[in-house]
């Protein structure tokens, strides 16, 4: 399909804004892909391909695969909830890819069960790459099928983890893994929102560089459900132990969480596996209490709240400065803020006030 075919099909009337099945469908064969059904299928018996796939359908820049994806994770809705879902987050160098390999293969080899990996790598604002190199530092689980790994470039997106997570752990559990884990870029803003997405938030953290607990923040403590220090191994055995009664101590002094859970602090050692089960149970005791207390079920339906809310912030910014007149206007206001001439707020202030009298809609008292 050539450019301006393509535009006059975007242009055809749908009545309701969204595309005709079959429109979408021939759109899609075109650029090789396949109908929605296809992939559900295939997530549903548990293809790693097809799930592979989707994911990629979801990451998608484009219309048409944005489309098929939402109707793939519509499909797959009623198959999904019934994990255990893991974020995990900490500073570069704390091990998190290393714990998430120990803890993977503990899952698979000691419980029997499965587990998919959802790795977020950072983007560069300079080049727009990504080094999504964590399969190189989980080879168990790269090798094994009970496993799936998905490294996702942030894109620049705020909150250290990839736009499309939410659908993909969706789609994961739809699939059949039993276990989620998401891993953040650790970046200082991944907290608040991996948070929101997860039932379980562990923070990893090392001894031995500087003071422990100066690097992590009242904030993220009172987000955790557990603090693990990792690399307890080796001459690093006494230093881990004193940095997490350190930790231990300082979480005694944070109120205790609404759904009841008291945060715990462990140590650990991925590289040997050093207590790896005993911070799994934790992960497990978390689930039957909050499951047993109804304060899971609850927390899920919020963080779909959330999620809703986040996607329609999302939407309307993408509709704000996709718009041609806004775009027009926003190049003349920078240039006048960049000269001094007006202040950030106001040329702020005046393309919302152009946006809203476009839109014929009532303002912001």
């Amino acid at each position: 399909m050539d450019a301006t075919s393509e535009r006059a099909e975007k242009k055809k009337p749908d009545g309701e804004g969204v595309r005709p099945a079959a429109a979408i469908k021939r759109a899609s064969l075109s650029r090789g892909r396949l109908p929605a059904e296809h992939y559900v299928q295939g997530i549903l018996r548990g293809d790693r391909s097809a799930l592979a796939q989707a994911i990629t359908l979801i990451e998608s820049s484009r219309a048409v695969d944005r489309e098929i994806a939402e109707q793939v994770v519509e499909h797959c809705l009623g198959r999904s909830g019934n994990s255990i879902r893991l974020g995990i987050t900490g500073v570069p160098g704390a091990g998190k890819s290393s714990l998430i390999e120990a803890l993977g293969k503990h899952i698979i080899l000691e419980r029997d069960e499965t587990v998919a990996v959802l790795a977020v790598d950072p983007t560069s604002r300079v080049s727009g790459g990504s080094i999504l190199g964590d399969k190189t530092r989980m080879r168990f689980l790269a090798t094994s099928e009970r496993a799936f790994i998905r490294p996702s470039p942030t894109r620049c997106a705020q909150g250290g983890v990839a736009q499309h997570t939410r659908e993909a752990m969706l789609l994961c559990e739809a699939a059949g893994y039993r276990n989620v884990l998401v891993e953040t870029v650790g970046v200082g803003q991944s907290e608040v929102t991996v948070r929101d997405m997860v039932d379980f938030f562990l923070l990893v953290a090392i001894a031995g560089a500087g003071d422990e607990l100066q690097g992590i923040k009242r904030g993220v403590m009172e987000l955790v459900d557990a603090v693990v220090v990792n690399k307890a191994d080796g001459d690093n055995v006494r230093a881990a132990e004193r940095a997490r009664i350190e930790v231990e101590n300082a979480l005694h002094f944070l109120p205790q969480s609404i759904s009841g859970w008291a945060a715990r602090a462990l140590a650990c050692s991925a590289y040997t596996g050093y207590r790896v089960a005993d911070l799994w149970t934790c992960v497990l005791e978390h689930h039957a209490m909050t499951m047993s207390n109804d304060w899971l079920p609850r927390l899920r339906l919020e963080q779909n709240r959330s999620w809703m809310q986040a996607t329609l912030e999302q939407g309307l910014m993408q509709l704000f400065r996709s718009n041609p007149v806004i775009q027009s206007h926003m190049v003349e206001l920078e240039e006048r803020v960049l000269a001094g001439q007006i202040t950030a707020v106001r040329a702020g202030r005046e393309l919302l006030s152009l946006y809203v009298s476009m839109n014929k809609v009532k303002g912001p008292e």
